[in-house]
């Protein structure tokens, strides 16, 4: 078993993902949750699997006492320096439901942070108080970083990474995944589906952290729909070409609309141009989904979003069993419940409680 104290951090921050990834995990849980590229088929399917039954345990009143018993003695600290909402609150329902005590830091202008302490001092003050960090960074690799730090210190707490720069956001990805596999459980899982990306493909890490855990399903196509300007980048295609993915990209999201089984739409990412207003020179028109849309998608297929939304979907579209992505946001809690669970290495403990007990 690779593991991170054993690597100096020029040599594993020199790794490709894939590289990383045995330095994340031991043979029966995460250790941090970084990469989409730590997770494999199997364990999708055992996340997935725990996600239900913590879905199930939650449905009563002595399934949510045993829940908030497995963890009361553990606290989590959410660094969320970058804005965020639904990832926050849902990492928050996430640590309550398992009985996580949480402290946060939400602005470093109240935090030492502000009187110039490094970064890497405030998670590793962090981790003398918690045992678990959750973070959330525009700086990429910056989870990364801080759990390589933390693995050579006496006290080796594990890290989330909850979004992290234009390159990562695993848990997104995890939810996404657990979503489709909800969705499509009686068409035989996500296996041999074709999945449409519109919209800022370029930098929008979602997308980045989906698209690659989808390689582990056979028989998936990948389409990305956006302007050129916004367009999916050479480093997840190459990914997708090692994995032997088929994949196409298009100007047109009309013309591929027939074929989606699931449409995964994003909004610009502006919070990245280089200039400011550099976005809105870019037409998006054509890759916003409406009502009239609808016509055009499968009885079956699903339409998925990350949030937060802005003019990409049109409210009206809402209404439409086929809108998956307040669902979506629901299941974010759920899965982020079990890889806490998974990470502190609860699991077999978990899938073997009687349901029925509850």
């Amino acid at each position: 078993m690779k593991r991170l104290e054993q690597v100096a951090w020029q040599e594993f921050q020199a790794l490709s993902l894939e590289e990383k990834a045995p330095y994340l995990s031991d043979k029966n849980k995460p250790l941090h949750a970084l990469i989409a590229q730590q997770f494999d088929r199997g364990q999708l399917d055992k996340l997935n699997e725990l996600t239900t039954k913590i879905r199930q345990l939650a449905k009563s009143k002595t399934g949510n006492d045993y829940l908030q018993s497995l963890l009361s003695h553990k606290r989590a600290m959410l660094y969320f320096t970058q804005p965020s909402t639904r990832t926050f609150l849902s990492f928050c329902s996430a640590c309550e439901i398992l009985g996580i005590r949480i402290g946060e830091v939400r602005n470093t202008a109240t935090s030492s942070e502000f009187k110039g302490e490094s970064q890497e001092d405030s998670v590793r003050t962090f981790s003398s108080y918690f045992d678990l960090i959750i973070m959330r960074s525009q700086m990429g690799g910056l989870a990364e970083r801080m759990a390589w730090v933390l693995s050579n210190t006496t006290r080796p707490v594990p890290i989330i990474n909850a979004g992290s720069g234009k390159d990562q956001h695993p848990t997104q990805a995890l939810l996404d995944i657990y979503t489709l596999q909800r969705s499509f459980e009686n068409r035989g899982g996500i296996d041999h589906k074709s999945i449409v990306f519109v919209g800022d493909l370029r930098r929008g890490r979602t997308v980045r952290s989906l698209s690659a855990l989808l390689t582990h399903y056979t028989g998936v196509k990948q389409y990305f729909v956006a302007p050129d300007a916004l367009q999916i980048s050479t480093d997840i295609t190459t990914e997708l070409d090692a994995a032997g993915v088929q994949w196409e990209t298009s100007h047109s999201m009309s013309e591929l609309l027939p074929e989606a089984d699931a449409l995964y739409v994003t909004r610009v990412q502006d919070e990245w141009d280089a200039e400011q207003g550099e976005s809105s020179q870019i037409d998006i028109s054509e890759y916003c989904f409406t009502r009239d849309h609808l016509d055009l998608l499968k009885p079956d297929g699903i339409i998925m979003h990350p949030f937060p939304r802005r003019t990409e979907i049109s409210h009206d579209v809402d209404s439409d069993p086929r809108a998956m992505y307040w669902r979506q946001m629901r299941n974010g809690m759920w899965v982020r419940s079990a890889l806490i669970a998974s990470l502190f290495g609860l699991r077999e403990q978990l899938m073997n409680y009687p349901t029925e007990s509850a």
